[in-house]
């Protein structure tokens, strides 16, 4: 019988369908998932407030030392011991364009309240994160590429989070999840 990864690190940019992902696989493998905003961002300030570096690394320890777990977030620089510990880590990597779309969507979304939101989002907030969106096609996605090098057996990179979803992934059979 095929073992299945019970620590996975999904990364890409903003819109690029790491959430969505997070929670399918939750689902279907009863692992739980953990939104890396919540472990970067501090909840007494909206949206401002960074934790400081020795509260989020406490936070992740909390998560990553557990036996299972999904984390999701665009976050790399200090999530060193979170690729290690992970038996699958998951780059999606979709076209800006269709992230703008869902960075929009998930906007109207929140500021109509058919979607809860970690903080609340200015229109101004809207068109800085689809200007960081763009922006990670060059430096930001070429340094995860870079840092992610000595994981690389443990990485699968995906245009679209329908690969695993849809038809299932050679490392993650489709009749698991």
């Amino acid at each position: 019988m095929t073992e299945f990864p019970r620590k996975i690190h999904i990364i890409g940019s903003t819109g690029s369908g790491k959430t969505y992902l997070a929670k399918h696989l939750s689902k279907q493998l009863k692992i739980p998932c953990f939104e890396l905003d919540k472990v970067m961002w501090s909840g007494s300030v909206e949206m401002a407030g960074k934790n400081p570096p020795e509260v989020r690394e406490k936070l992740l320890n909390e998560v990553i030392l557990q036996d299972s777990w999904i984390v999701e977030g665009v976050y790399y620089k200090w999530l060193d011991k979170s690729f290690t510990l992970a038996d699958k880590i998951i780059f999606l990597t979709p076209n800006k364009y269709l992230r703008d779309l869902r960075i929009i969507n998930r906007f109207i979304k929140q500021r109509t309240g058919i979607e809860k939101s970690n903080y609340r989002q200015t229109l101004k907030g809207l068109m800085e994160m689809i200007k960081w969106n763009h922006g990670f096609e060059g430096q930001k996605k070429n340094e995860i590429i870079e840092m992610l090098k000595p994981y690389e057996d443990k990485l699968i990179m995906l245009k679209n989070n329908n690969e695993i979803i849809n038809k299932g992934n050679p490392e993650m059979p489709s009749d698991v999840l």
